[in-house]
């Protein structure tokens, strides 16, 4: 089996970002930790980071066409972006929203996905174990 392990805007520079809600690791730290989740699983993954909607969308669509489950952190386009969730949608195959922070615990205008309606599933709040139990629960759906 193989995952996409899709990552929106801002994550490569996770080591910026606020420790106290991302925690104290790396984009290269996090990359490393899918991986070896993805192992443990025996699970094939490719990973991918950008901040850029359309390279986003076409991921996506590209995994609509191969029939790739995904596990996507949309990150802030979580909240705003329709043309994400309008592709999100046109997958056949599985797909898990991740988030590294708990959306719901932070500012008000984090709480609202417009992915979670079309996606299988919603993980976060447990920092980079999110990935693993989304790459868990993957595993599961496409049984």
């Amino acid at each position: 089996m193989k995952i996409l392990v899709l990552n929106g805007p801002n994550l490569a520079r996770l080591d910026l970002r606020e420790k106290s809600v991302y925690g104290d690791y790396s984009y290269a730290d996090l990359e490393k930790a899918v991986i070896g989740f993805a192992k443990a699983e025996n699970v094939e993954i490719e990973i991918k980071q950008s901040d850029s909607e359309t390279e986003l969308i076409q991921l996506l669509h590209s995994a609509a066409d191969n029939k790739v489950p995904v596990v996507f952190n949309p990150a802030a386009f979580t909240h705003y972006s329709y043309a994400i969730r309008d592709a999100v949608a046109m997958l056949k195959s599985p797909i898990i929203e991740v988030h590294i922070s708990n959306p719901l615990s932070r500012e008000e205008f984090r709480h609202t996905s417009v992915i979670s309606g079309v996606v299988n599933g919603t993980i976060g709040g447990f920092g980079l174990d999110s990935y693993r139990l989304a790459i868990i629960a993957m595993k599961n759906l496409v049984k």
